[in-house]
C-alpha cells in the first residue's frame, strides 16, 4: 500500500481503482467526513476534473469504496467459516469475521457504515451486501425450522451484536493493539453463542429478511 500522506503521481493505468485506493488511505488518515474528490486528485497528481470521469460526485466515489468494504467483509467472514460444521458453528464464525473485518480493516468499515449513502441511488451496495446477508440468513433459517420471521430475527440479532462487537473494540473497549482485538472477536463469538442457546425466546420479526440489516 502506498505510504499515507504522500504524494502519489498517477501516470497510467486504472484511474477509477487508484482513485479508490486513495480514498481508502484518506478515509484512514481522515475519515469519512475528511476525504474530498479534490484531495484524492491533488494526491494522485490529476486534474481536480479526472475523477468524474469515472464518478459522478464524491458520494459516487464513496459508494464503490463500500462495495470494495463489502467484498472484503465477505471474504474474511467466508475465509472465518471454512471450517464451520454446524448452522450454529456458521453463525458464531460469521460473528467473529464481522468483527475481525471491523478491528481490522477500519478505514472500510469506516466508509461503509460512516458515509450515510443512500442505497436507493446505489443499488450496487444492495448487490453487493447479498452474500454477506445470504451467510447470516442460511445458517438461522437452519436453526429455525424455516420459519423466515424467526429465522430473520435470529440473523438480525447476530448480525448486530457483531457490529457492536466491532464498534466498541473500535473505540477501545477490550484494550489495546492485537491483545484487544482478539478479545473483541472473542467476545462476539462467546455473545452469540450465549445469544444462539437462548433463541427461542427472541420473538419473530415479519419481514426481517427484507430489513437492511448492519452490513455494508
Amino acid at each position: 500500500m502506498r505510504r499515507a500522506g504522500k504524494k502519489q503521481h498517477y501516470h497510467h493505468g486504472d484511474l477509477r481503482a487508484a482513485l479508490v485506493d486513495t480514498a481508502v488511505e484518506l478515509i484512514a488518515e481522515r475519515g469519512v467526513a475528511g476525504f474530498s474528490l479534490a484531495e484524492a486528485s491533488r494526491r494522485l497528481g490529476v486534474a481536480v476534473s479526472a475523477p468524474y470521469r469515472h464518478f459522478a460526485d464524491r458520494d459516487d466515489l464513496l459508494a464503490a469504496v463500500a462495495v470494495r468494504a463489502c467484498e472484503v467483509l465477505n471474504d474474511t467472514v467466508t475465509a472465518e467459516s471454512a471450517d464451520a460444521h454446524t448452522p450454529t458453528e456458521a453463525l458464531v464464525a460469521a460473528a467473529r469475521g464481522y468483527v475481525r473485518f471491523g478491528v481490522d480493516q477500519r478505514a472500510l468499515f469506516e466508509a461503509a457504515f460512516g458515509g450515510k449513502l443512500d442505497r436507493l441511488r446505489h443499488p450496487e451496495l444492495l448487490r453487493a451486501t447479498g452474500p454477506l446477508k445470504d451467510a447470516f440468513l442460511g445458517a438461522a433459517l437452519a436453526l429455525s425450522d424455516g420459519d423466515p420471521d424467526r429465522a430473520g430475527s435470529l440473523a438480525l440479532a447476530v448480525a448486530t451484536t457483531a457490529h457492536g462487537h466491532a464498534v466498541m473494540a473500535q473505540l477501545g473497549t477490550f484494550g489495546p493493539g492485537p491483545d484487544g482485538a482478539e478479545l473483541a472477536v472473542t467476545r462476539a463469538a462467546d455473545t452469540t453463542r450465549a445469544l444462539l442457546t437462548g433463541r427461542a425466546a427472541l420473538p419473530p420479526l415479519p419481514n426481517a429478511l427484507h430489513l437492511d440489516t448492519p452490513t455494508p
